[in-house]
């Protein structure tokens, strides 16, 4: 617990992660310390390159780290095997990215449910549940291809949840959508985060910091800031 009452659902201490060994080795990520509370909304924002992505990956447990310490919910993800991580990433997080990966030959509700499966039992009620509540209760039944981009991400949105994941992590998820659009996916994981989850955003867009808790700066691959934001502004006040 912190003094906040809120519990550390990731705990990192001097995270790194190098590519490569030798004169061609690079260091994507360089001391990299912070927690992350239950229910907070977090922006990491910086450049691209700065290893905003890494980071992400790291505490996806898509990647692993070359050095540090990195524990989630008390599982220490430095010192799992890969059947571990399939069961970190299945049962903990959810993923949301730029590019909505959905399956074009499935429908909304089989693309959810797909994810929905894994978790066993009401998958099918689970996913029209999870459909619903980003909107999209009448789009059900439609293909990617019959869908806006902003509903296809929130049917991605909807794919992630569905496993009621405490954490959710978000890889540029209003890049490739216009403000209106993106504003209203953004609204979706606002309220994830104010039902309890832990979201970390990616974004090189300043402007969506705003609407954060916290806000983490990545430059070069280092923590440069890690600001507490007093007075965040609702999705509907950002512009960009």
């Amino acid at each position: 617990m912190t003094k906040s009452g809120r519990q550390v659902i990731i705990h990192a201490d001097h995270l790194g992660k190098t590519y490569g060994a030798g004169p061609i080795a690079v260091e994507a990520l360089k001391d990299f310390s912070v927690d992350l509370r239950e229910g907070e909304f977090v922006v990491l924002l910086g450049p691209s390159g700065s290893g905003k992505t890494t980071c992400l990956n790291l505490i996806g447990a898509i990647e692993v780290p070359t050095s540090g310490a990195l524990v989630a919910n008390g599982m220490d993800l430095t010192n799992i095997d890969a059947k571990a991580q399939t069961e970190y990433r299945r049962s903990m997080v959810g993923f949301v990215f730029q590019f909505f990966n959905l399956v074009p030959t499935l429908t909304a509700l089989e693309n959810v449910q797909i994810v929905a499966a894994l978790g066993g039992g009401e998958a099918l009620e689970r996913s029209h549940r999870a459909l619903s509540d980003v909107g999209l209760a009448a789009r059900m039944d439609h293909f990617p291809g019959q869908l806006s981009g902003g509903e296809q991400q929130r049917v991605a949105i909807a794919r992630a949840i569905v496993k009621d994941p405490p954490l959710l992590l978000c890889d540029e998820p209003t890049g490739s959508l216009d403000l209106d659009t993106g504003v209203q996916v953004l609204a979706i994981l606002r309220a994830a985060a104010d039902s309890g989850r832990t979201v970390l955003l990616v974004t090189h867009n300043s402007a969506i910091a705003d609407m954060a808790n916290r806000v983490l700066h990545l430059r070069d691959g280092k923590l440069v800031g890690d600001v507490t934001n007093s007075n965040p502004l609702s999705p509907s006040e950002l512009s960009w």
